[in-house]
């Protein structure tokens, strides 16, 4: 969200923000924006002016009773009363234009980052880096429930029946498999200096609303029947309202911490092929990291956080790109944002396995998480990426790892959470 501030004083800076994200029809929110400002505003400093005059009125009602003057107090107190009527209704007014006002600053989306690369969709994200060598085998690799269910490693009929679709179980060493990526992401990040956390499961509405925008809770956001709480469909999000209505001391940043947590998403509208299996589901685990830190670090925070993936991925062997996603495929809370792509030797292409973003102080503003600073008062900035998300990263790991056999390689770092297990058979 924005300072409305800069709003006031930027409005076609803000408005050619908008343009940039292709949301045309906001437009209009950033006029009203800032005619209801100037109303609250208005209303706020009549009932200032209103206050300050009852109480000099009362100090001079006093007087004039000490002198005898009724007739004057009498009147005096006739003002005092008009005034505290107007009061109220000043009061009453002021509250319902500031919460008019605050809906639609919570839709108007975040200035992005100049270096964002223009563009309407994810169709126009700009490649930037790969590293590792693509290889693509000399035999057939089957879609990768097959390579799952040949090593008897999931149960998706059954969990049809017990859930729907969007659901599986896994089985045997590919459930090893899934705990164990898990468990050494986990380890990765706390060898880079993350403090390791499980959060709550489960958030109020205030979060939600403070860490994303309406659009994206509509979409992914399961709630609770008859209880202020959502189930996460992401760790960061529980993470990041760890800090809600917080003033964190100046020395005390950066906080960096690294989650684990299962994931709820509803996944709305209809996928293709290439998104069966586990690749799109509604439950599934996640190694996540978050970052809070001065608005002057939070640049080099963000490269510090995807080169995190990008490393794991790589100590696994597993090739990866970055995507930088462009103006149109940014979230409004989203400032910058880069997605890491593993490759498919399969498909023959890269697929999404994680995205990091910097949000700014977006998150921050909404949640009220500021800093005392030595000399001052501020916001911070937050981020988030994912480390891993095990189903989308064991389609990555059993592509790339797949023998003629049938059978499983395990690279070195994943031995010793199977084991000392070389191979899956």
């Amino acid at each position: 969200m924005l300072d409305i501030k800069f709003v006031r004083e930027n409005p076609d800076v803000v408005k050619e923000n908008i343009k940039k994200k292709f949301q045309d029809s906001k437009l209009p929110l950033v006029d009203e924006a800032i005619e209801l400002d100037k109303q609250a505003r208005a209303l706020q400093q009549e009932a200032d002016e209103l206050r300050a005059k009852k109480n000099t009125i009362a100090k001079q009602i006093g007087a004039l009773m000490a002198q005898g003057k009724k007739e004057e107090a009498e009147e005096a107190k006739k003002e005092v009363a008009a005034n505290s009527a107007r009061l109220a209704e000043l009061e009453s007014q002021e509250p319902e234009v500031r919460e008019k006002l605050n809906k639609i600053m919570m839709v108007i989306p975040n200035i992005i980052d100049p270096t964002v690369p223009i563009g309407k969709d994810d169709t126009e994200n700009v490649e930037l880096e790969k590293f590792g060598e693509p290889v693509t085998p000399d035999f057939e690799i089957p879609y990768h429930t097959e390579i799952m269910e040949k090593l008897n490693g999931i149960d998706l009929d059954s969990a049809r029946k017990v859930a729907g679709n969007g659901f599986y179980y896994l089985m045997g060493d590919i459930a090893r498999l899934h705990s164990a990526i898990i468990s050494y992401a986990r380890d990765f990040m706390i060898d880079r200096g993350f403090t390791y956390c499980i959060p709550p499961f489960m958030i109020r509405s205030n979060v939600v609303t403070g860490v994303m925008s309406f659009a994206e809770m509509d979409a992914m956001m399961y709630k609770i029947e008859g209880e202020d709480l959502y189930l996460i469909g992401t760790s960061e999000h529980s993470m990041i309202g760890k800090f809600i209505d917080t003033m964190v001391p100046e020395e005390s940043l950066p906080q960096t911490l690294t989650s684990y947590s299962p994931c709820f998403r509803k996944e709305k509208g209809a996928h293709g092929i290439e998104e069966r299996g586990v690749y799109r589901i509604h439950q599934f685990e996640k190694q996540e990291m978050i970052v809070v830190c001065k608005p002057e670090e939070s640049p080099m925070w963000f490269d510090k956080l995807w080169k995190n993936t990008v490393d794991l991925f790589r100590s696994m062997d597993i090739p990866v790109r970055t995507i930088e996603c462009c103006s149109g495929d940014l979230a409004d809370l989203k400032v910058k944002s880069y997605d890491v792509e593993a490759w498919s030797p399969r498909q023959q292409k890269y697929f999404e396995v994680g995205s990091c973003s910097n949000l700014g102080d977006a998150q921050a503003r909404r949640l009220k998480i500021r800093v005392k600073g030595k000399d001052s008062k501020y916001f911070a900035h937050t981020l988030n990426n994912t480390v891993v998300a095990p189903p989308r990263m064991l389609i990555a790991f059993l592509e790339n790892n797949l023998n003629e056999d049938g059978s499983i390689n395990i690279p070195k770092v994943l031995q010793p959470y199977m084991g000392g297990k070389e191979k899956i058979c």
